[in-house]
């Protein structure tokens, strides 16, 4: 099972700290791989065990989400939530960008 927040992570949230700039470092995903929800981590409390971020589920905000919630959420057949091991940090700023749409060339 995927470790959703090592200390590694915990480390280099600590590092950056509360980020309030416009384009803040993204620091980890998650994401739920039964649907499109995605939760970019910008911050997190260690506290009390919440990130700030970005969410992109039903629609797009910037909020609080729990790592307990993550933990938590079950799919179908019991699937969780994920991080994603290879996202590599960024700018919110990239994470914005859209792809380009593949065109057919038949």
């Amino acid at each position: 099972m995927n470790n959703l927040l090592t200390q590694e992570l915990l480390n280099r949230f600590k590092e950056v700290g509360r980020q309030d700039v416009p384009n803040p470092l993204v620091i980890a995903k998650f994401f739920s791989p039964w649907n499109n929800w995605v939760w970019y981590a910008f911050s997190y409390n260690e506290e009390n065990g919440t990130f700030f971020g970005l969410i992109k589920g039903s629609y797009k905000e910037l909020g609080y989400f729990a790592i307990e919630d993550l933990r938590g959420v079950r799919g179908p057949t019991g699937l969780r939530v994920e991080r994603d091991l290879y996202f590599r940090e960024k700018p919110l700023s990239e994470v914005e960008k859209k792809k380009p749409h593949l065109e057919s060339t038949l």
